[in-house]
Formats: structure tokens, sequence, C-alpha cells
């Protein structure tokens, strides 16, 4: 049963007028966030990156999600890089990033960061939702007791708590934030009512209120890890197939046609979500002793989809005596997905990396992307325009729209004759390219 909740009374489960909301991480999750409630309500947003902060400042959004005239219409969003801001506020929404370190176990740094400074400002009666990707039990286990000890507030009595989890995805402009249903939870019932409402008031496609913050967490968590196993087995079925001397894409047309087959597509998996999150379901699977193989062995599979793409390579240059060292190699697309700037864990520097290793000359394009950035965190100098008809390879990675409007002959046009076009995620009809998942 929950204990009596002392919250102030002028939280109300209808409307939140009072709610003075502050979002902690103005990033792809964030930001979209924050506009959403601005429109209705004062919001505070805050990252601890000065440059991000003086950009959307002035209305410039590196991630692409908003235009500048977008920004500058928000009267009601106040974003900072200083702390003091938070000190009036008694809702508390984090959207931080939660990776994995090098051996792949979760890195809650910034997470515990974010909770660290909230805890500062906590004042009796505050509520604090979570909405970055955790492991079941995240919430209450790790983020809890810092709350508590660096307020010296007890949980449930003077402060509470929700975990609503968010379910953009990058790059996909035709669902916004306000069609997307979102899963909400709270640390007792009468807080779930409180945090529920407060998203329904952006959320036209509906909320969906869990028992407990754990089971919205686990939620979450098996959403991504469920498109990760399903991928890892197309890219096994890509990989007999091709063996097989058969086109995949070709196999998926003919099984879509029954009405229950799962319309998933082989690939690499990168990016900040899918390839990240099912490596914390099975962390917490190993600490209670509930190995995930299945899963384990997904990730395995998507992270070695590079690798055969590689060797795939290297075979059709033997079958065509190319000497592969030395050859002139073009990538295009360096994100890890299509229409989305976003380079953090993108499996194409996989691949550059295997060609590089290989002895290819790699040169790397895209449209989408500011190449100082991408030198200053890859050390990989991006071409603006590759010379036409001068490349041994080229290999269309990201089909951004750039390159779709471009069409086959406009991507293969950088190619010598006789060279290699790897049309890796079947942006053309397959008589366009020697080798596509």
């Amino acid at each position: 049963m929950d204990r009596v909740v002392n919250m102030k009374s002028d939280f109300k489960i209808n409307g939140h007028q009072s709610l003075m909301i502050g979002i902690l991480g103005l990033g792809y999750v964030g930001l979209p966030l924050a506009v959403a409630f601005s429109k209705t309500r004062p919001v505070t947003g805050f990252d601890v990156s000065e440059k991000r902060v003086k950009e959307l400042t002035v209305g410039i959004d590196s991630t692409g999600q908003f235009l500048t005239k977008e920004l500058e219409e928000l009267e009601n969003l106040k974003v900072s890089c200083d702390s003091a801001d938070l000190s009036e506020l008694n809702c508390f929404i984090v959207t931080v990033p939660t990776p994995v370190d090098k051996n792949n176990v979760p890195n809650l740094d910034s997470l515990e960061t974010a909770t660290n400074l909230i805890a500062k400002y906590l004042k009796k009666g505050d509520l604090v939702i979570y909405e970055s990707t955790v492991f079941p039990g995240a919430t209450e286990e790790v983020c809890v007791p810092i709350l508590e000890k660096v307020s010296g507030l007890e949980y449930n009595a003077d402060f509470f708590c929700g975990y609503s989890p968010e379910r953009l995805s990058p790059g996909d402009h035709g669902n916004d934030i306000s069609k997307i249903v979102k899963v909400t939870s709270g640390s007792t019932d009468h807080v779930g009512k409180i945090v529920d409402a407060l998203y329904d008031s952006i959320i036209s496609a509906g909320t969906y209120l869990a028992s407990s913050i754990k089971i919205a967490e686990a939620a979450k968590i098996l959403e991504n890890t469920q498109r990760d196993v399903n991928i890892a087995l197309m890219n096994e079925a890509a990989i007999l197939f091709d063996r097989l001397g058969i086109d995949t894409k070709d196999v998926l047309d003919a099984a879509n046609t029954k009405w229950n087959f799962l319309p998933f597509f082989p690939g690499m998996v990168g990016g900040h979500c899918i390839s990240v999150d099912p490596f914390y379901l099975i962390h917490k699977a190993s600490q209670v002793g509930s190995p995930l193989d299945l899963v384990a062995n997904a990730r395995r599979i998507n992270d070695d989809i590079s690798n055969y793409i590689t060797q795939k390579f290297s075979t059709i240059a033997a079958e065509r005596e190319l000497n592969v060292v030395g050859s002139k190699v073009l990538i295009l697309g360096l994100t890890f997905k299509e229409n989305c700037p976003d380079i953090r864990n993108s499996k194409v520097i996989d691949v550059y990396n295997n060609l590089v290793d290989l002895g290819c000359s790699v040169s790397v394009s895209d449209p989408i992307l500011d190449k100082d950035e991408v030198y200053s965190k890859l050390g990989i100098q991006l071409i603006a325009e590759p010379t036409i008809r001068s490349f041994e390879a080229v290999f269309l990675m990201v089909p951004h729209e750039f390159y779709r409007n471009l069409g086959p002959s406009g991507c293969t046009k950088f190619l010598l004759p006789e060279g290699i076009f790897f049309d890796i995620k079947s942006c053309f009809d397959k008589e366009y390219s020697d080798f596509r998942l």
C-alpha cells in the first residue's frame, strides 16, 4: 500500500499549471521534450555543454530536429548551462545519455551526475522523472539513493520519482514526440497518475500508465532488445542467402505477403539505442544469475556484420583480379542511420577501419555531417564532392534522402569502369549493385 503522499497542495492531476519543469540534457531526446512542454508552460532546459546552449540560444539545432524559426518562436523555453537555474524548479526530467563502456558494461556516469545535480536543489514535494534508458531497477537502486543521500530527504515521503522511457527515433520527422504512445510510471499510485497526466498533456497518441517504475524500465529495454534480436536473425539469414545465391530482399518481399511475418531487415546496428540497450539487460541478467544467451549472440552477430561486408569486398575483388591494396574506395554515408546527423557508435566506421586495414585508400562523403566535427571526433576528413569515375569501389552505406534522390546512376558515377558497387541497405534495384545485404 502507498504511503501517505504529502506533495505540495498545488500539484494538480489535471492541468499541472503549477509544475515548474526542468529538463536535464538537451540532445535528441531532451530538446523535443522541452519544446513540446514549452508550448503550454514555462520550461528550463539544462545542458552541461556550453556550445550546445549557445547554439540553441540563437536558434541553431545541430541535431537537425528543429529549424531556427521554430526555436525562435518558443517564448516559454529557457536554455541554460548554469545549474543555479534549477533551484526554483519542482519537477526535474532527466534525458541524459546512458552508453556502455569499452567492455559493453553500462556506463551510468551522466545519469549519476545529473542525479547529483538535482539532489543539490531537491526540496520537499519535488518530483524527479527519468527518461534515460536503463536496466530494470536502476531508478530506485542507483538514482534514488543518490537523491536521498545528497538532499537529506526521504523517498516517497519528501520527494517522489517517475519513469517514462523515451521512444523517439532520431531522423524520423514523421513520428514526433506527440505521435508516439508514452509509457509512464510513478513511485506511488498517486504519483503515477500525476506523471501520466503530465505527459498526456503533450502526447496526442495517448499514454500507458505502467504499474511500477521497474516495469516501465523493463518495457523500454525489451523494445530495443527485441529489435536487435530480430535484426540479427535477418543478418544471419542474409549471409546464408548470399552463399546460396539468393537475393535477401527478394526473399523478404515474398515472406512479407503473409499477414504475420514481421518486417525486419538486415543491416548494421549502430547508434545509441538498439546496439547499446541489450547490454543493459544482459548486465542485469548476469547479476541475478539468469544469462540471456540469445540476446548476447544477437549482439555478436550484429556487431560482426561489418566484417562480413569487408570480407565480401575482398572476395569480389579477387574474382575480378583487383588488388585491394592501394585501391581507391569511396564510402557514401557515415552516420549510424539515414537522415540523422549522428555518428555515435556508427558501424560504418568499422567498415572504414576494416578497409584501411586491407590497404585501401578510403574516402568518405556525407552530405548531412559537419566535416570539422567529424575530423575532430574521428580523424576522418570528409570530402564534399567525390571525383567522378575515380574509384575502384563505392559503398553506399547510409541511404540518406540525398543519395536516394541521386539514384543509382548518381551514386555509381564515381566508379571506374568495372568498379564494384555495394548497396548495403538495398536502396536501389538489385541489378545496379554487386552486393547488398
